[in-house]
């Protein structure tokens, strides 16, 4: 037996929203970049909105990694992304004029599917069929789609036949022959849902994505390897999750979910890298908590107390501007998440949105229609419908925190708070985020002054 020395193995870390999304993934991966050289988006397609504030500068992102802010970091699209090539190339081009660099930098999977017009088509008259009285007798079956043909392209690439990939656009001839028998097939659907529409032209669309795949080119690759390449060589990589882990196709509140795996669990089929590479998971939770659009929210404030959330957190939708649904910190779910996705660390984001309130409540388990309590997560819309949230109350604080140098010279009530979503779900809080801007974060324990430099 070999008893040397051996160099201790490349932390890799994957960054994942433990609520219903918009937990400010977007900030955490930004100012995580610093400290690691690839940066992967691996589930989700134009649909996800992450935010980061560098100054005064705000930047939305939807498909590209928030680590393109760094210019000497990689950032990868990986397979498990459907990308929409003409938001991805309208991202580029706000990107480079403002000054961003976008070139070699960023890495396109060539096996990740292609979101086309007639699946937005298809989205939007799926969404009006199920909120029309023809469908059906039971009132609105809408899951409150965005309606950017996330759902149809993941449709498609289970059904394979009528699927797209990057790859594709590089071939002209391949990607006419396969949208002419597409465009017939998909025309007869979008009718059969009683949308009146003109034919799709294969020809027009081919000649159309065939451009966008001659000026996404440079950037496309089998990343695969390439990611095996940089573990390999020693390099660290983040791992950006998109949507979040209660909207998980498999995990979240079915069936108003996202159409992809956005848990940790997504991670292995969206890259191609073994779940058993990443060493540190992080999960974002707000220290309330939010949702957009239909499905169950037991926590929901629908009065002037959750409106007051919505305004001091600027809860409207990154990519759809929709006001979002607030409400308290609903621990039962975040345990959950965290248990599904093997969080290690916490960052809780917004805390200072509640700043102010004279009482602030937690949720840590919940009343059942038939008068008995659980503390376990029901990731049915159904039945989770029917619970009723069991709170513990706690005092508030009316200092604003945003310049607290660290989490000692936070208000005793803020930190009680803090300690005690540490206590119900068991994982450390590693990074609290105190405002927008990359400074206003303490990152174990201590202001994150030297990060926002990077």
């Amino acid at each position: 037996m070999t008893t040397g020395h051996r160099t201790a193995p490349t932390v890799h870390t994957a960054v994942v929203g433990l609520q219903w999304g918009d937990e400010g993934k977007g900030k955490i991966v930004d100012l995580l970049t610093s400290e690691h050289d690839v940066i992967v988006r691996y589930n989700g397609g134009a649909n996800a909105g992450h935010t980061v504030q560098v100054g005064t500068e705000r930047y939305a992102l939807h498909l590209i990694p928030s680590g393109i802010l760094y210019g000497d970091k990689t950032c990868v699209i990986g397979n498990g992304v459907v990308v929409d090539p003409e938001k991805l190339l309208q991202e580029i081009d706000t990107l480079r004029a403002r000054g961003i660099r976008v070139g070699t930098n960023l890495r396109i999977s060539d096996r990740a599917h292609v979101v086309m017009p007639y699946h937005k088509e298809q989205d939007a008259a799926l969404e009006e069929y199920l909120t029309s009285k023809t469908a059906h007798d039971q009132g609105n079956l809408s899951i409150g789609t965005t309606r950017r043909g996330i759902g149809p392209a993941y449709a498609d690439k289970v059904r394979r036949s009528m699927a797209i990939r990057v790859g594709d656009l590089l071939d002209p001839e391949y990607l006419r022959s396969r949208l002419h028998v597409i465009c017939k097939l998909r025309t007869a659907e979008i009718e059969a849902l009683g949308v009146k529409t003109a034919p799709l032209d294969p020809e027009a669309l081919a000649t159309r994505y065939a451009e966008f795949g001659e000026r996404l080119r440079p950037h496309v690759d089998d990343t695969v390897y390439a990611l095996h390449d940089s573990i390999r060589a020693g390099r660290r990589i983040l791992f950006e999750g998109a949507n979040a882990s209660l909207l998980d196709i498999d995990h979240g509140t079915f069936p108003y979910v996202t159409s992809s795996n956005c848990s940790t669990l997504g991670i292995p089929a969206g890259t191609g890298v073994p779940g058993a590479a990443i060493g540190r998971v992080l999960g974002i939770m707000k220290a309330y908590s939010t949702r957009v659009g239909a499905g169950p929210f037991p926590t929901e404030l629908d009065n002037e107390l959750g409106h007051r959330i919505r305004e001091r957190g600027r809860e409207y939708g990154t990519t759809t501007g929709r006001p979002r649904r607030c409400g308290w910190l609903d621990l039962v779910a975040v345990r959950y998440s965290a248990m599904v996705c093997g969080a290690t660390g916490i960052a809780c984001t917004l805390f200072d949105v509640l700043s102010g309130f004279d009482e602030i409540k937690l949720c840590v388990r919940y009343r059942l229609p038939d008068g008995t309590e659980t503390d376990r997560f029901i990731p049915d819309a159904h039945r989770l419908e029917g619970v009723t949230p069991i709170y513990e109350t706690m005092p508030g604080w009316s200092d604003e925190i945003r310049d607290a140098a660290d989490r000692d010279s936070l208000p005793a009530t803020a930190r009680k708070y803090l300690s005690r979503i540490e206590e119900v779900t068991g994982i450390p809080i590693e990074v609290v985020s105190l405002g927008p801007e990359r400074t206003q974060t303490l990152v174990d324990g201590r202001r994150a002054i030297a990060l926002a430099t990077a």
